[in-house]
């Protein structure tokens, strides 16, 4: 297969770990088809959080819309008429801070039918929601002014209220769940689109996650949102067939977030095993990392990312510019 496969090991880049003598998950972990099949191996800049990165791996620029509002597009939430978004993710809050709560799977059906049960606080305000994995959802609704201007995951950050209906239904849930509850974070509504580059068109998104699909969105790309990390394989073998496929493992980062060590080593090991089994002919595959996630502090990493290809588009060891790769590697072909 000559189609390229774009896979973004998301939160990969880490710091060096006591428990593993100084080196990182990545390091330790055994990934010979990442080896064998993508040998050459580059430095770029990362970004703070994914959709950063991927608007301007794919455009060369960083995005002008808020991440809830990207999110809102991938989950087909109504962004018409001004309308704005919220991005809600599991928190507690504690006083004047609030701490995400990350490892809450097992409350996250009942955090998100608590969420259910009492929006009818926001009817006046006609609101969408989407739920999606580890209980976060987006809402999109009617909302005058400016959007709020909070702390955002993974560092636990300052308490600001939300003022309204939002802030009823925020402190609700809280009461209903024993503290835990949700928190707006990354709102806006839709800004500026930056078109893709010529070179990208014809690609299928294959994520889990709603933020690398609502930045697919916005390029044309076709999207589909796979929860469970093996089925995404298949889909993207298929897809591979009728054009290049951009494929995320959100699941490196998450593990990341929970400082899960062993959790983070394996999941780089099985997706190995899992390329293997299906993209053992393809010649050609770009791995990725977005940003560092720390193992050791849960907290990411603004640091310089690895990148391998299956060719030697670039020098190996070079530190590409994060425009220069996707045109690189496109204009190959």
């Amino acid at each position: 297969m000559q189609n390229t496969l774009f896979v973004l090991l998301d939160g990969l880049e880490d710091d060096p770990n006591p428990a593993l003598g100084g080196k990182k998950p990545y390091e330790v972990a055994q990934m010979p088809f990442l080896k064998r099949k993508a040998p050459h191996q580059m430095w770029t800049t990362g970004r703070g959080y994914t959709q950063l990165f991927l608007n301007e791996f794919f455009t060369g620029h960083p995005p002008e819309t808020p991440r809830a509002a990207l999110e809102a597009q991938a989950l087909g939430l109504d962004m018409s008429r001004d309308r704005m978004a919220y991005r809600l993710s599991p928190a507690f809050i504690n006083g004047k801070t609030v701490h995400w709560a990350y490892g809450v799977d097992d409350q996250a059906a009942d955090l998100g039918e608590c969420i259910r049960s009492n929006l009818y606080l926001l009817d006046d305000h006609s609101p969408q929601i989407k739920f999606f994995v580890h209980g976060r959802s987006v809402i999109t609704m009617d909302a005058a002014g400016d959007p709020p201007v909070t702390s955002a995951p993974p560092k636990d950050g300052p308490y600001v209220p939300i003022a309204g209906a939002l802030g009823d239904l925020i402190m609700k849930v809280a009461e209903d769940m024993n503290g835990l509850t949700v928190y707006p974070w990354g709102c806006g509504r839709l800004g500026k689109i930056w078109p893709p580059f010529p070179c990208v068109h014809g690609f299928t998104a294959i994520s889990d996650s709603p933020t690398a699909l609502g930045v697919a969105t916005t390029l044309g790309m076709k999207i589909h949102l796979v929860d469970k990390l093996d089925d995404r394989f298949p889909l993207a073998r298929r897809a591979l067939r009728d054009g290049p496929v951009f494929l995320h493992m959100d699941e490196v980062d998450e593990y990341s977030h929970e400082k899960d060590t062993p959790k983070k080593i394996a999941v780089l090991e099985h997706i190995d095993e899992l390329m293997a089994e299906y993209f053992d002919d393809v010649t050609s595959i770009v791995y990725f990392a977005d940003h560092g996630t720390s193992c050791v502090t849960g907290e990411h990493l603004v640091v310089d990312v690895p990148f391998w290809t299956s060719e030697p588009v670039f020098e190996d060891g070079e530190h590409v510019a994060l425009p220069q790769i996707v045109p690189g590697i496109l204009g190959v072909h």
